[in-house]
């Protein structure tokens, strides 16, 4: 939980000093969102059965964007953590730390050679919890995902890209002697580094699909050439924000996993509730 507000307060840091700093050229742009949503459940003499719950997710999305005649340079950063509490448990119920940056040099009106770079980790532990116990199944840089590569990029707007990277260098990175040691997130056992070559391929787009609703989708897949290259791994993130006025808005988010490395079955993660947010500049 230290490292957890700590690295929050960083990150709120650094997007508000971004924000102080003047502008030399019309070359840079930055924005995103701060949110908190809520979700709760009480009961009292209800015959029908349930049980009290009070859930909060915090969520942080920046984007610090670089555009001249030659070339351009998106940075876009994720933050998620949540929590959940069930009569006197409280349990995880998100925590994702992501970081992409592709750079592209324009090669023809819309297309330009790029080299991507990707990080994806979470900040705590995670639990299974069983009737009675729980088995700790994942931590902090447990596992951590480390890609880059070169490719090309085909941008229409800083609201869609796709770009395909078809020689990519990923780590899977276990720093937790407990899982490494029994071969998680596909690490041999006793090892913390798994090395990966193959095919990254990656689309992010966002729209209004109407006044006051804006839909966002960052999706990723990854083909690993020297294991199995027929799995492919997939990770997409969607968003659905229907804002009430300007600091409250319904959230709803649906974020679906593939990885035969961590679980040979499709996971989701599906939140919606309503939203406390601001604008960062």
């Amino acid at each position: 939980m230290k490292r957890f507000v700590a690295i929050a307060l960083l990150l709120l840091i650094s997007f508000k000093s971004s924000a102080q700093e003047e502008k030399t050229e019309n070359v840079w742009k930055k924005g995103g969102h701060f949110g908190l949503i809520f979700t709760q459940t009480s009961f009292k003499n209800w015959t029908k059965g349930g049980q009290d719950a009070l859930a909060g997710n915090l969520k942080i999305n920046y984007d610090i964007n670089y555009k001249d005649q030659k070339q351009t340079w998106d940075n876009k950063f994720y933050f998620g953590y949540g929590l959940t509490r069930i009569e006197d448990l409280t349990k995880k119920t998100d925590d994702n730390f992501e970081f992409n940056s592709i750079y592209g040099r324009n090669l023809k009106k819309y297309w330009k050679f790029s080299f991507y770079a990707n990080l994806k980790t979470q900040l705590t532990t995670g639990y299974e919890y069983g009737d009675t116990t729980k088995t700790k199944i994942s931590n902090f840089f447990a596992p951590a995902f480390i890609s880059a590569g070169p490719g090309l990029l085909y941008k229409r707007s800083e609201n869609f890209y796709i770009n395909f990277a078809p020689i990519t260098s990923r780590l899977i990175v276990v720093t937790d002697p407990d899982l490494n040691a029994t071969g998680a997130f596909g690490v041999d056992p006793g090892k913390s580094l798994r090395y990966e070559l193959g095919m990254n391929y990656q689309m992010f787009f966002k729209f209004d699909l109407m006044k006051n609703i804006t839909v966002e989708n960052m999706f990723n897949a990854f083909s690993n050439y020297l294991d199995k290259p027929q799995n492919v791994d997939i990770d997409n993130l969607l968003t659905l924000r229907m804002k009430i006025n300007k600091y409250l808005s319904a959230n709803f988010s649906l974020h679906t996993l593939y990885d035969d490395n961590t679980l040979p079955k499709v996971q989701y993660s599906q939140l919606f509730g309503l939203e406390f947010g601001l604008d960062l500049k």
